[in-house]
């Protein structure tokens, strides 16, 4: 373990708590302890009203956000069934429900035909896809927007502190495309940090 990880005293409910472990246990990929934290973190800061989420899993960490931002509304997408099924009945358990929109089904589709604005953008789903999200997320946040990208370092592969898998060259060359575009894009500030498995911060600074 790293040494800021270490470092980390995740401050949720006991029984969010104990979900997430839970799912851990089941290879569900929930957050790291370090990321969700900076997540946290930086929406305690934000504060914002509408956050949209890519990637639901089984929606804890939506529960977190929307515990963390009592005043915000959630709109969340997941591909796998299953996990949709569990993340409704846990927004259920933790009395979120009334507060979370939930699709099922492909991000980049849902997101074509979705419009209004968007303060928050909590981007976790499929990493290979990321880039292909960047315009309807543009088209979605409004000026002042944080777009917090998760995984983007990827175990090290993307950043080259560890030697990428034969099989995962695919996937790191488009994250790291992902990198080189939204660093470059004039529209966003964006730092890259080495918490948890890598985020990418950025804030939409739209040019009029």
């Amino acid at each position: 373990m790293k040494y800021t990880a270490s470092l980390v005293k995740l401050n949720i409910d006991e029984q969010i708590a104990q979900r997430r472990k839970e799912a851990l246990d089941r290879g569900i990929p929930v957050a790291d302890d370090e990321t969700l934290q900076f997540l946290l973190l930086v929406l305690e800061m934000k504060c914002p009203v509408r956050i949209l989420e890519i990637g639901t899993a089984v929606g804890l960490s939506g529960v977190a956000m929307l515990k963390t931002c009592p005043n915000a509304r959630l709109t969340t997408m997941e591909l796998e069934e299953d996990r949709y099924i569990e993340a409704k009945k846990n927004f259920s358990d933790f009395g979120v429900e009334d507060r979370v929109t939930a699709y099922l089904g492909d991000a980049a589709e849902i997101l074509s035909m979705m419009d209004g604005e968007y303060d928050f953008v909590f981007l976790d789903g499929p990493k290979a896809q990321y880039e292909k999200y960047l315009f309807d997320l543009k088209r979605l946040m409004k000026r002042g927007a944080v777009l917090f990208s998760d995984d983007v370092l990827l175990y090290g592969w993307v950043s080259g502190e560890e030697p990428t898998p034969q099989k995962r060259h695919s996937i790191v060359d488009k994250i790291r495309s992902y990198l080189e575009v939204i660093t470059a894009d004039k529209d966003f500030i964006t730092s890259v940090l080495n918490v948890g498995d890598g985020v990418a911060l950025s804030v939409y600074n739209k040019q009029e």
